[in-house]
Formats: structure tokens, C-alpha cells, sequence
């Protein structure tokens, strides 16, 4: 079985479902380039940036999250047999290696209570669903699936104004969720387990939330979605991503994290980081990130 990340009570796997998944830099970050990152970009080569081609290396993946007695599982990844021409690595896919990681996690999708949806981006939400018989089914079918009020109502309104929006996921990944009255809305401050509070994190999306567990570690640990991307946005804070919908507010949301991270020496688990967690230490030059790969 894959060996779980412990943070204090609460083990923690990372699901895989694309690694890595690599993107120019001045594409997912609009004005950025490898020179502005200075000595950064030595540290972070290899496992977060490639250098010699100007890329970021992301992961598209879950987190499964054993805590309190439940089962919870962070985003959704891509899925598999879902039209999305626009990318096509993503494009109808089928044998992918998620649910044997899952499986490897020592967990099954009906295992599965809570699926929490940080926000409803494509990459975040494939795994709602599955294909069976020509029709979308819930993936984990005896879990609640948690989003924000938010979240859901400016996604369902955008899909009824432009179904192609979104690579068109609004229709196979979160409307067979809604039919089945399987969303649960959840807000800041809310406690979905003891020990684990919705965080609101909006900028990426206006609804965008993370989870933060206080499980008895030495910190506090912070799923914190898209709220930062990649260690990158630790040297350049003002770097905000092209699927950011309210750049301003996205910095000023990364910026109060990480300034707590700092103050509060919190774990830090964004939703497509390449290693475990890390911590946010402060030098006289400005933050820097520190792993635990």
C-alpha cells in the first residue's frame, strides 16, 4: 500500500492522476519568465519548473484524507471518456492509473464519504462522474460531495449562458451530481468534521474554498486548492494564473495565506503541488518554500 503523509491524527495520500502536467510559464502565468524567479529557478528545477524550456510541472491530482472517521477526497482530477477537444491529453481518455492509485491508497470509491470540491474547474471535478451505459453516474456513490453556495450558482449560471464554458465539464461532471441532490453547500467556518473548517480562498474562482485541518500536529494543516498553483507564486506572490477570474483578488488571498503560513508555521498542501506539503519560511530576500517531497 502507498505510504500516507501524517499530520498529527489525520494520513493523507496524493491520488495521481496526471504527473507531471507541464505548462509554459508565460502561458499559465501571463508577463512571468524564468529570469524573474533569479536563484529560485535552480531550486525549483526539475520537480516544479523546467528551466531550459521556460516550464511549470504541475500535478493533477486528489487528496485522500483520513481524519476524524471519515474518508474525504480534495478534487476530482479529469475523469476519463469526457469530450475536451481544446486539450487533448485530456480528451476522451480512458485507462487511466486513477482508481488503481486510489486503490493503492488502500481505498475504494463506495469507501469514499465526502468528496469536496474545491472549485469546479475541469481538472478539479472529472472523477465526479463516470460512464456507465452511456449515462454519467456518480463516481463515489455513497459519499455527499461538499462546494460552496457560490461556487455552484455562478457555475451553473455560466454553463446555462455558455455549456461550452468550462471544456463543457458543467454537464457531464457537476449536473449529474445536482440531479441526484448529492451537493451539500458549504460556507466559511463551517465544520465539516471535528477538527476540519471550510476555508474561503476567492480569486481563482469567486467560490473557491480550502479545508483546514487542526488534527493535533505541530500546525495546522491547509489544503489550499488554486489558491496557489505552484511554489513559483511563493518567490513571485503577484504572479496570478491565466484561469485566475479576479487576479487582485487572487493576490490578495495568496498573499494573507501565506502570510499566516509564516506567522503560523502552517502546512501548506496546494491542489497541484509535486510534493507532499511545505512550509513557508521568511529570508531577507523575500518567502521561500520548503518541501517535503
Amino acid at each position: 500500500m502507498q505510504k500516507a503523509a501524517q499530520y498529527g491524527s489525520a494520513s493523507v495520500h496524493r491520488v495521481i492522476d496526471i504527473d507531471p502536467f507541464t505548462l509554459p510559464l508565460p502561458f499559465l502565468f501571463p508577463g512571468a519568465s524564468i529570469e524573474a524567479l533569479g536563484d529560485a529557478a535552480g531550486k525549483l528545477d526539475g520537480t516544479h519548473v523546467d528551466v531550459a524550456n521556460s516550464g511549470v510541472h504541475l500535478a493533477v491530482q486528489s487528496h485522500l484524507i483520513r481524519f476524524a472517521g471519515k474518508t474525504i477526497l480534495l478534487d476530482a482530477c479529469v475523469g476519463e471518456h469526457k469530450p475536451r477537444p481544446a486539450r487533448p491529453a485530456w480528451h476522451q481518455r480512458s485507462d487511466s492509473p486513477y482508481l488503481a492509485n486510489l486503490a493503492a491508497c488502500g481505498c475504494t470509491p463506495d469507501d469514499i464519504d465526502i468528496v469536496m470540491c474545491t472549485h469546479l474547474h475541469t481538472d478539479h471535478i472529472g472523477w465526479n462522474t463516470r460512464l456507465v451505459s452511456g449515462q454519467w453516474v456518480p463516481t463515489f456513490a455513497k459519499a455527499r460531495y461538499l462546494v460552496s453556495q457560490t461556487e455552484l450558482d455562478l457555475t451553473t449560471k455560466e454553463a446555462t449562458e455558455r455549456p461550452e464554458a468550462n471544456h463543457g465539464s458543467y454537464q457531464d461532471s457537476v449536473l449529474p451530481i445536482v440531479e441526484r441532490g448529492l451537493f451539500d453547500v458549504v460556507n466559511g467556518g463551517d465544520m465539516i468534521v471535528d477538527g476540519a473548517t471550510i476555508l474561503p480562498l476567492p480569486g481563482h474562482t469567486a467560490g473557491q474554498i480550502g479545508l483546514e485541518l487542526a488534527s493535533g500536529g505541530s500546525s495546522n494543516t491547509v489544503f489550499c486548492g488554486d489558491a496557489i498553483h505552484s511554489p513559483v507564486q511563493v518567490y513571485q506572490p503577484q504572479w496570478t494564473s491565466a484561469f485566475c477570474q479576479n487576479a487582485p483578488q487572487a493576490i490578495a488571498t495568496r498573499a494573507a495565506l501565506l502570510a499566516r503560513a509564516v506567522a503560523e508555521d502552517l502546512t501548506l498542501v496546494p491542489a497541484h503541488l509535486r510534493a507532499t506539503h511545505m512550509h513557508i519560511r521568511e529570508t531577507k530576500t523575500g518567502l521561500m518554500p520548503v518541501f517535503d517531497i
